[in-house]
C-alpha cells in the first residue's frame, strides 16, 4: 500500500505522523511523509521517504486572528501547493493530520480514499458533552445537561462560521461545498483520555498513543536515590513559560532528582541534583516517579502510558480540556497558574499518596484495547477496490 501521510512539523503532530508512517513500513507498505523539513534526517534515517509539505508559511491574505479562516483557507492553499507532488507518487491512500486538512482536500481532489489521523483525544462537538476545551465533565442530571444545552448553544454560531468557511474553502478550490469527511478517523489516544458520548462517529477508533522519539540519546540521571521527577515543558506555543526555573525553585531541598527533558537549550546553571537536555523520554520514564509537563497530548500519553503519574501545568489550546480529563481519571493533579509553592505541593502529594500511580498503571492497561492503525487504512483500501 503506497500511503501518503501528512501533517505539520509541530512536534505534537509531526511525531504521531512518523510514528504511523514507522507502523506502515514495519507491516510492509510504502509511507511517504509529507511535513516540515525540521523531521526529515530522522524520518529518512529511520527509513521513511519524505516531501516538504508545501504552503506553511502565511501569506499576506491569511487572517491568524480567525481559527476557522486560519485553518480552512490555508487547508485549500496547502492542497494546491502538494498536490502535483503528492499526485505524483500515485498514493493508494492519504492519512491526513487533523489540523492539516489539505491533505484531505488534496486527497479528493486526486479521488484518492482519506483517513484522518487526530493525535489526541476526538474532539467533534458532541450533544452528549459540554464543548471540547471547557474542561468540564459531562453534566449529570437535570442541571448538568441543562448546563451543557446552554455552554453547546453558546459555541453553536462558532462551529457553523468554521462550517461555512469551510464549505468556500471547498468551493474555492472546485470540490462540493458538503464536506464527506473521512473514509476513517484513527483517534491516537488512551482510551482513559477518552469521554464516552452518545454520538460516537461510526468512522472513528481509538487506536492508542503514536508515539515517537526524535534522538537516541540517553540523558543521564542525577546522582542519588531520591524519586526521578521528570520535567518536560511544552513544546507547543501556547504553553507555560518558566515551567523549567520554577520546578528547580520549587523542588529545592525536598530531597528528589530532576530531569529535564526538552529539545531547546536547558537552563544555566543546574543544581546538582538535576540534569537537562535532550533525551530519549520512554527511556527516562521508566525510572521516573512522577512528571511535570504542560498537558500536552504527547507528554500525558507517553507518562501514562509508562504507568507514570503527572502534574500538568496547562496552558492554552487543548491543555486545559487534557488536564481537567487526567486529574477526573485520578492520573494527574493540575496546577494553575504555575507558581512555586503550587508545584512543590502537588509533586510531593503525587509521591505521597499511591494512588495516582495505580491509576497510571491502570490507564497504561488499557491499552491493550485498542484497534490497529494499519490494518484500519487497509480496510478502507480494501472497501475502496471492492466497489
Amino acid at each position: 500500500m503506497r500511503v501518503a501521510v501528512v501533517a505539520g512539523p509541530d512536534p505534537g503532530h509531526a511525531f504521531p505522523a512518523i510514528a504511523l508512517c514507522l507502523r506502515f513500513r514495519d507491516a510492509g507498505d510504502e509511507p511517504v511523509l509529507f511535513t516540515g523539513p525540521r523531521w526529515f534526517d530522522a524520518a529518512r534515517a529511520a527509513g521513511i521517504g519524505v516531501r516538504r509539505l508545501k504552503g506553511l508559511a502565511p501569506r499576506p491574505i491569511d487572517d491568524d486572528a480567525d481559527a476557522g479562516a486560519r485553518i480552512h483557507q490555508r487547508a485549500a492553499y496547502i492542497s494546491t501547493e502538494i498536490l502535483p507532488e503528492l499526485g505524483a507518487m500515485l498514493p493508494e491512500l492519504v492519512v491526513s493530520d487533523v489540523l492539516t486538512a489539505g491533505g484531505g482536500m488534496a486527497a479528493e481532489r486526486l479521488r484518492v480514499p482519506w483517513v484522518e489521523l487526530s493525535p489526541h483525544p476526538l474532539y467533534l462537538p458532541s450533544k452528549g458533552l459540554p464543548p471540547i476545551g471547557s474542561g468540564l465533565a459531562p453534566g449529570t442530571g437535570i442541571r448538568g445537561r441543562a448546563r451543557d444545552t446552554v455552554l453547546r448553544a453558546f459555541t453553536d454560531r462558532a462551529v457553523r462560521t468554521g462550517t461555512r468557511q469551510r464549505e468556500m474553502a471547498r468551493v474555492g478550490v472546485g470540490l462540493p461545498a458538503a464536506d464527506p469527511g473521512p473514509a476513517a478517523r484513527l483517534v491516537a489516544t488512551l482510551p482513559a483520555l477518552e469521554v464516552p458520548r452518545p454520538d460516537w462517529p461510526a468512522e472513528a477508533e481509538v487506536v492508542g498513543p503514536l508515539l515517537w522519539e526524535p534522538t537516541d540519546r540517553r540523558l543521564e540521571r542525577p546522582p542519588g536515590d531520591g524519586p526521578l521527577v521528570v520535567v518536560a515543558p511544552s513544546t507547543a506555543h501556547t504553553g507555560v513559560t518558566g515551567m523549567a526555573e520554577t520546578v528547580l525553585e520549587a523542588l529545592a531541598g525536598t530531597g528528589v532528582r530532576v530531569a529535564i527533558s526538552m529539545l531547546d537549550e536547558p537552563p544555566h546553571p543546574l543544581p546538582e541534583w538535576a540534569t537537562a537536555g535532550l533525551g530519549r523520554q520512554d527511556e527516562l520514564l521508566a525510572d521516573a516517579s512522577v512528571v511535570v509537563g504542560g498537558g500536552g497530548h504527547g507528554l500525558l500519553a507517553k507518562s501514562l502510558s509508562a504507568g507514570v503519574p503527572v502534574v500538568t501545568v496547562p496552558g492554552g489550546g487543548d491543555q486545559w480540556e487534557l488536564a481537567n480529563r487526567a486529574q477526573r481519571r485520578g492520573v494527574s493533579l493540575l496546577v494553575r497558574p504555575l507558581t512555586a509553592e503550587a508545584v512543590r505541593d502537588a509533586v510531593l502529594r503525587v509521591l505521597g499518596e499511591p494512588r495516582f500511580t495505580e491509576a497510571a498503571r491502570e490507564a497504561a492497561a488499557g491499552a491493550d484495547a485498542v484497534a490497529d492503525p494499519v490494518r484500519i487504512c487497509q480496510r478502507v483500501l480494501d472497501s475502496v477496490r471492492a466497489h
